[in-house]
């Protein structure tokens, strides 16, 4: 009998570019709802049952300071967030200072924290890094998504600390 890993985890958005942000939570909650699905036969398969919650915020800035005052009550964390460099250098201050207190808290804690924050030149860009899901029909993996897979994979690392329900694998 396997066991399956029961998370609980915030994903804390950045809503100041909304259709992007929209289809980042999309991509993102998407992973984590079929998490505890195997497709195949694979016997290293970790099946991971997530429960989660989402806070959104203005902007990317503010989803660390979100983190920190949630850190003891998640497993594990996703930011989502878009910036797009405009002329001046407040976008170099704004991605570094976000990047590194989300690095930061993840190792402090030793919680993961998954980071789907688009960082781009353009619009044109962030739409083709978000998956796409409202703006067109998705053709490819987003940031959502990937920031997902990465915290899941981790949690599987650290399934000891995680709490474990029996299931039964059913053979066909």
């Amino acid at each position: 009998m396997k066991k399956k890993l029961k998370a609980k985890i915030l994903i804390v958005i950045s809503d100041y570019y909304h259709e992007i942000s929209s289809n980042l939570e999309v991509g993102a909650t998407d992973i984590l709802i079929t998490s505890h699905i195997n497709n195949e036969k694979d016997d290293n398969f970790v099946p991971i049952l997530s429960k989660y919650e989402i806070i959104k915020v203005t902007g990317v800035f503010e989803i660390p300071v979100i983190i920190s005052k949630n850190i003891k009550k998640y497993d594990a964390f996703i930011a989502l967030g878009c910036v797009i460099k405009g002329e001046t250098p407040h976008f170099d201050f704004i991605s570094q200072a976000t990047t590194d207190g989300i690095m930061k808290l993840s190792i402090e804690s030793k919680k993961p924290i998954g980071n789907g924050i688009i960082t781009v030149l353009n619009r044109k860009q962030a739409e083709n890094r978000c998956g796409n899901y409202i703006i067109e029909s998705h053709v490819k993996e987003g940031k959502g998504e990937e920031a997902a897979k990465a915290v899941l994979s981790v949690l599987k690392n650290f399934s000891w600390e995680l709490h474990t329900i029996p299931i039964k694998v059913q053979e066909l």
